[in-house]
């Protein structure tokens, strides 16, 4: 699973750099999150804008780093596509995280 980290004050940005998120690679997903994010100590935004398809395997993992966070740290999402987006708001996991249209509109409301 290729994902990307960079910092931002008060915010670790993980982008995930493939287009499915689903039972494949959700284990591989849930194990790069945790590598990831280990040890840190920022608001995580899971920047999603490449991924195109998410089944429940996928949702669990996302589900997964967001308890392996908690409860001092939260996930947000940004840059959901459509069908991804639809995933979420069907699932009614959009009311679980904090869902931001880009990853620009994220940044700007979550540095205040």
């Amino acid at each position: 699973m290729d994902l990307t980290s960079s910092k931002e004050p008060q915010l670790q940005v993980v982008t995930v750099q493939e287009p499915r998120i689903d039972a494949s690679v959700a284990l591989s997903f849930k194990d790069r999150m945790r590598d990831i994010t280990e040890g840190e100590r920022e608001t995580v935004l899971l920047d999603l804008h490449h991924v195109q398809f998410i089944d429940s395997s996928g949702l669990g993992a996302i589900v997964a780093a967001m308890k392996a966070l908690a409860p001092d740290r939260r996930l947000v999402l940004a840059g959901l596509t459509p069908t991804v987006d639809k995933v979420f708001r069907l699932t009614r996991m959009d009311s679980v995280f904090g869902v931001y249209d880009t990853v620009d509109g994220a940044l700007a409301e979550l540095r205040g």
